[in-house]
């Protein structure tokens, strides 16, 4: 089995978007360069940027997010970010009426099925778990093995958390031992 790494980019003071689910220049760097970090060429980085997220990216079988996050990417359109072979949606409610059920997107209810289903498809890869609520939920039942933050050089003030909003001090305490 592969390890679990919840993960994000975030603001110096400890936030993955705005309070308008706005990330701002957060992802800055995913369009300040001149090398395609995947197949798609939408996403154009540096090359130091390239060698350090392509080697990271290459080691994920499987995404676990939100409902929230797939609602805002609107499903990346069906396809996975990144090349990652499948996404887990944690989710109460069933897969958007209309959405392809061919797409490799999983909706599951609740965090510990859900990671129950990304360690099936995910195999020896790396289960990655998008930060925010449902990494907070994951991370607060103990099934991170690691904690991964690139931090970009902005401040926020206010936000969404990087550990979610129900888990916050608990987390925290988690993350700073």
């Amino acid at each position: 089995m592969g390890k679990v790494v919840m993960y994000s980019t975030v603001s110096v003071d400890g936030f993955i978007a705005d309070e308008n689910d706005q990330v701002g220049p957060l992802f800055d760097w995913m369009s300040s360069g001149d090398v395609p970090l995947d197949e798609s060429g939408e996403v154009k980085v540096s090359q130091a940027s390239y060698d350090y997220t392509r080697p990271y990216w290459d080691q994920i079988g499987v995404t676990i997010v939100g409902r929230h996050v797939f609602d805002v990417t609107d499903g990346w359109g069906g396809t996975p970010p990144g090349g990652i072979d499948h996404v887990v949606v944690v989710s109460h409610r069933p897969m958007p009426e209309g959405w392809d059920p061919e797409a490799p997107f999983h909706f599951v209810d609740g965090v510990e099925a859900a990671m129950a289903k990304a360690q099936e498809f995910a195999g020896d890869r790396t289960v990655e778990v998008a930060a925010g609520d449902v990494g907070g939920q994951v991370l607060a039942a103990g099934l991170v093995d690691e904690v991964a933050m690139d931090v970009a050089p902005v401040v926020f003030g206010s936000g969404k958390r990087y550990s979610g909003r129900s888990t916050h001090s608990t987390c925290w305490r988690m993350l700073t031992w």
